[in-house]
């Protein structure tokens, strides 16, 4: 149910306002009054809001000032300002503040209607990001409070402020991903886009222009031009997974961008700049590879300023009772059912396997235990469907 705040020092129009969002029934709308500004101010601070309808000509604080405190303080309340005395330049300096909108007295019920439907829409939108940027950076939160991920963690916050570049390693399935999302999440380029390449699950002679990009005509099917994973992660970072599995020529190539920090799509001459955070992971010994012909030694140097180490889930068994019970957790909230419980005995024989496929085996197996078991996940449950 939105809640409104009427921030009003006149009592009969605060009473024509009431009664007019209370006759609209479909919004379902809860609405409180303020008579003067200081009131309001009061009020949004201890309350939340979804809106605020607030008059700028009022004793004690005026609207402006009730608008700036608030936005000043973080208070999220949605602001529509209204007065009598509407000017251009007083609806230009409200907007400035960020208010949502401006209305006149006394306020056309159709344009006041409308701005209250859209000044909720934009509420509810705003509440849905927030909403999917807190399980977006649910998903990708490192879990653990061993030594060795505490090592991890801590690199993590010393390194995502700078723009070094970052090579991960470690084995499949134990988390490279995360940490590669950690430091874009951490970094000043976490407004930007963060553009994943599986260097590994794409074929040879089509990396260059996944990552590239190429101009039209350039092969057989490039039927227009298309933007490379460069250009889409421009001010971002670019998260080159599987990086040991890339051509010697797309690395030629990738070696030059980190460089000279410029790109030239597939088919065209053009050296486009750009402006990107590199960073790669791999399961593989690199200096092994390099040794054996297979990758750059120079590429290898470029991508490594940092190298950040995961270890295995078999090197952080103390942390399998919170990866399972934060398992447990998203695996109750995606299937929209209670979280089941996992007695103890059944912990101690998880901590005890052997997990060749790390986090992810882990994850897996704590799904198909909460599928298949009946009721509690005991020992029993463990031994049957490990």
């Amino acid at each position: 149910m939105p809640k409104v705040l009427l921030i009003e020092d006149e009592a009969s129009i605060r009473a024509v306002l009431k009664d007019i969002l209370k006759d609209q029934k479909e919004l379902k709308l809860e609405v409180d009054e303020a008579k003067d500004g200081a009131e309001g101010l009061a009020k949004l601070e201890s309350e939340h809001y979804d809106l605020a309808f607030c008059d700028i000509k009022m004793p004690k604080m005026d609207g402006m000032e009730v608008l700036q405190k608030a936005k000043e303080k973080g208070i999220g309340t949605t602001f529509i300002m209204i007065s009598a005395h509407g000017t251009t330049e007083i609806a230009v300096d409200a907007t400035k503040l960020g208010a949502y909108d401006f209305l006149q007295k006394p306020p056309d019920l159709n344009r006041l209607l409308i701005t209250l439907r859209n000044a909720l829409d934009k509420t509810n939108l705003v509440k849905e990001t927030k909403t999917l940027k807190k399980k977006v950076s649910d998903k990708y939160q490192i879990i653990g409070k061993s030594k060795s991920i505490a090592d991890v963690l801590e690199m993590i916050e010393k390194v995502a402020p700078t723009d070094a570049r970052v090579l991960i390693t470690g084995p499949n399935g134990s988390g490279k991903e995360l940490v590669a999302r950690q430091l874009h999440e951490k970094s000043s380029r976490r407004g930007g886009q963060f553009v994943e390449v599986n260097c590994a699950a794409i074929p040879s002679e089509l990396i260059e222009s996944e990552l590239f990009g190429h101009e039209k005509g350039s092969f057989t099917s490039a039927i227009k031009q298309r933007l490379g994973k460069f250009e889409l992660a421009e001010g971002g970072t670019l998260f080159l997974d599987e990086i040991g599995d890339m051509s010697l020529s797309a690395q030629a190539k990738v070696l030059r961008a980190l460089q000279e920090n410029k790109i030239t799509r597939v088919g065209g001459d053009k050296d486009i700049p750009v402006n990107v955070r590199v960073l790669a992971a791999t399961n593989k010994d690199l200096k092994k590879e390099i040794a054996e012909g297979r990758f750059r030694e120079d590429l290898y140097h470029r991508l490594s300023v940092i190298v950040v180490k995961v270890p295995s889930l078999n090197d952080r068994v103390d942390d399998i009772i919170l990866l399972v019970d934060k398992f447990l957790n998203d695996i109750a909230n995606d299937y929209g059912t209670r979280k089941k419980y996992i007695k103890e005995e059944a912990l101690e024989l998880l901590q005890k396997n052997n997990w060749t496929g790390n986090i992810r085996e882990l994850r897996n197996v704590v799904e198909r235990l909460v599928i298949m078991s009946e009721g509690e996940i005991g020992p029993s449950e463990v031994k049957k469907y490990l």
